[in-house]
């Protein structure tokens, strides 16, 4: 695919911290706030083993973007495939865009099989879902988002998203089908959420990032819906400066959606760029570019 004993009688024990339980029962609410998006599946039979890949691993968000056959829950290859976790298919939720997919997400992991010139640097996914379970920690919903069978995930998709991931296989035949790509990803969620939330994970570095405040991070970070908006705010604004000419906009918002990718957008953030673009709209005389 482009796709823990009990101390001494005496012993000082240090006290754990006030936000822990917190952050254990956010960790474990992840399987049911983790969405895994198909972005064009092919194949019916593909939808069905990653189906299968989730429910085997604890997880049952599927969400499907223009999905080939578009009643693919319903098609008799799919539902053969998914062998039992047919409650999973029946329940995936089927949407137009990518952007559908990602309504109310605070962050959103894409899978790649190639090299991207923009979008977040990729990150093997032992790596990366540690970044998953940072964010499941301070609450709010994220996606995993796997492309088409043939073409992968288009760079207006990673660009979508808030994190890249890379399946190191075998360079001589890298070639995965997409429900491995599923279940490799979904093993190694597991795993994380699964040690994170175990007794005497509070030193699990998921769970410290995700108890204390990340340095940088001091609120919730915004939706990606929200997000984008803030993108199409800002480029009206910009191309009202006459900094960005629409008839040759080169690769000036990739790089800008780089930037504020690496940065991991708080909601109030999101504001102050919209209240700088709006202020510029209203001096340009383009009203608010709401």
């Amino acid at each position: 695919m482009h796709p823990d004993s009990a101390a001494p009688a005496g012993a000082q024990t240090s006290a754990p911290h006030p936000d822990t339980h917190d952050v254990h029962e956010s960790l474990a609410g992840g399987f049911t706030s983790t969405r895994f998006v198909l972005v064009e599946p092919s194949h019916p039979g593909n939808v069905g083993a990653a189906a299968r890949a989730l429910k085997t691993m604890g997880f049952s968000r599927l969400v499907l973007v223009a999905p080939r056959v578009p009643q693919v829950h319903c098609d008799p290859e799919a539902v053969a495939m998914a062998s039992g976790a047919d409650d999973v298919l029946a329940a995936a939720h089927i949407v137009p865009t990518l952007a559908d997919a990602l309504a109310g997400v605070q962050w959103s992991l894409a899978l790649t099989a190639r090299t991207r010139e923009y979008g977040p640097p990729p990150a093997a996914p032992r790596h990366a879902v540690q970044d998953a379970c940072r964010q499941v920690a301070h609450g709010g919903d994220i996606a995993l988002v796997f492309g088409n069978e043939r073409t992968g995930l288009s760079n207006e998709d990673v660009e979508r998203c808030t994190a890249l991931a890379h399946i190191p296989a075998n360079p001589a035949y890298s070639s995965l089908n997409l429900a491995q790509a599923v279940q490799v990803l979904a093993y190694e969620l597991r795993l994380a959420y699964l040690d994170a939330h175990a007794p005497g994970a509070a030193s699990h570095p998921a769970v410290a990032a995700g108890a204390a405040a990340q340095p940088g991070v001091a609120g919730p970070l915004a939706a990606s819906d929200d997000i984008e908006r803030m993108y199409v705010h800002l480029e009206n604004a910009l191309i009202a400066l006459d900094f960005l000419d629409p008839a040759n906009p080169k690769k000036l918002m990739s790089r800008l959606r780089r930037l504020f990718a690496r940065s991991g957008l708080e909601r109030e953030e999101v504001n102050i760029v919209r209240g700088i673009a709006k202020h510029i709209l209203m001096l340009k005389g383009k009203g608010d570019g709401r």
